[in-house]
């Protein structure tokens, strides 16, 4: 079984380069500023999608049934990524909080909550990539 970690990588520099155009806008140029948080915030929200399905597949790797991954809810993915060492457990509630936080992006588009967004990025920028090494890892070692 393959396991392309590309896409996932490039949501990951997608996320990068909005955050550094962020940066450098200053906030008194609020059109800009808007674009480039929400283009930060959708690249945070595509990667911890693509991050999930990855973990579903690497799951599948370990054994069991397939249909039993694929009904797990995204915490229990997580919980089990822990299980199964693909995530260590302080990662496990780093990503369990990432989740949390896009959870909400559904309910809340207020200024404030894309502030706190934007806080947690640089953090899931360096997890989103250790992620993808870790997962290519487990695939290498299972074919």
């Amino acid at each position: 079984m393959g396991l392309n970690v590309e896409h996932l990588l490039r949501t990951a520099a997608t996320l990068e380069q909005a955050m550094l155009a962020l940066g450098k806008t200053q906030a008194t140029d609020e059109v800009i500023y808007d674009l480039y948080r929400n283009a930060a915030i959708k690249s945070f929200e595509l990667s911890l999608e693509t991050a999930g399905k990855l973990l579903r597949k690497a799951l599948k790797a370990f054994g069991g049934n397939p249909r039993s991954v694929d009904s797990l809810v995204f915490n229990d993915v997580l919980r089990h990524s822990g299980k199964h060492g693909v995530l260590d457990q302080a990662a496990v509630e780093r990503w369990l909080t990432y989740r949390a936080n896009r959870n909400n992006t559904a309910h809340d588009y207020g200024v404030g909550f894309a502030n706190n967004t934007l806080i947690l990025l640089p953090a899931y920028l360096v997890d989103v990539r250790a992620l993808a090494e870790k997962l290519q890892e487990v695939f290498d070692a299972a074919a």
